[in-house]
């Protein structure tokens, strides 16, 4: 059985429907559903970890980065649009107050400030799902709801109005996170996160951790600082690579990584999913002396110098 970061009607549940699984359980929070994976409660759990319009996903990724056995299974992007729900017989004109989720809010903000009556409250809450629930209740405070339409209709809530996203082409993209095991084969077409801990923090550290990515020509999708709560000032980075493990300039910027962070978490490579019409992260080509072949062919030469194989050299002391 599958998680996924609840309740039913959420964003997060429509991008589980479409793996085609069955009976799934939902939790409370990022945090619960992913720690259940961990633990083997769930076989994964989908969570959502970034959006075209507000970026990161601050939960997911500091989970992410905390949590040891982790991997990253796949990823599922969907378009997101809400609309403004109400009980039946309410209209625009009768809302005082709306219920929703943070993001929901901030992605709604420039339609809310044109077109709701003058004076209502919006109040941000867990879940756009959940506000749907509360809303439906004929007794609540809220008025309205700015959620998903699988959530209104789940709830029996009316459109006051529909597609009020300031942003149309709006995304968010969601990971699968199970325990650690045999990474998913190579496609030419994936992604690979990681988790960067600098030694300490000194002029250039950002840079030296940037350089393993550049000078191999390996383009980054995404990058992100987040605090690693030890002390002010102490941050780590999430990033997303375009590339797979398996390709040799993957490797060898990942063990590029080891060599100048004092730690390096390997979070999986994956099969890069996109919204149907929506560009690709864009991998130049490999630069001159980074293709696999290359790679092998430089292993071979230093072999074949020293007298000693592949095997042999990696026992050799520093």
């Amino acid at each position: 059985m599958l998680g996924y970061f609840g309740p039913a009607g959420t964003f997060t549940h429509q991008a589980l429907r479409t793996l085609g699984t069955g009976d799934a359980r939902p939790f409370s929070s990022v945090v619960s559903a992913i720690t259940a994976a961990a633990a083997g409660e769930v076989e994964a759990s989908l969570v959502p970890i970034e959006n075209s319009v507000e970026g990161g996903v601050s939960a997911t990724l500091d989970t992410l980065a905390a949590v040891g056995g982790l991997q990253i299974i796949r990823e599922v992007v969907i378009p997101v649009q809400f609309g403004l729900y109400v009980r039946p017989g309410s209209t625009l004109a009768d809302v005082t107050s709306v219920l929703t989720h943070p993001h929901a809010a901030a992605q709604c903000r420039g339609w809310l400030d044109a077109h709701l009556p003058k004076g209502a409250d919006i109040t941000e809450g867990g879940s756009t799902a959940g506000a749907a629930k509360e809303v439906s209740d004929p007794f609540s405070r809220y008025d309205a709801a700015i959620c998903a339409p699988v959530a209104a209709d789940m709830y029996n809530l009316v459109p006051a109005a529909e597609r009020i996203g300031d942003n149309a082409n709006a995304v968010t993209r969601f990971v699968l996170v199970g325990r650690r095991g045999p990474v998913a084969a190579r496609t030419g077409d994936d992604r690979t996160t990681v988790v960067a801990f600098m030694h300490e923090d000194h002029p250039g550290a950002l840079l030296d951790i940037l350089q393993q990515f550049a000078f191999r020509g390996i383009n980054l999708s995404r990058i992100e600082s987040r605090p690693t709560k030890d002390q002010l000032g102490s941050y780590c980075f999430s990033i997303d690579a375009v590339g797979h493990i398996d390709d040799e300039r993957m490797a060898a910027a990942l063990k590029g990584l080891h060599r100048v962070c004092s730690e390096v978490t390997f979070l999986g490579s994956y099969p890069h999913a996109v919204v149907d019409g929506s560009p690709a992260p864009v991998q130049p080509p490999a630069p001159a002396g980074s293709t696999d072949r290359a790679y092998r062919e430089a292993e071979a030469w230093f072999a074949e110098v020293t007298g000693r194989s592949v095997e042999q050299q990696s026992h050799v002391a520093d």
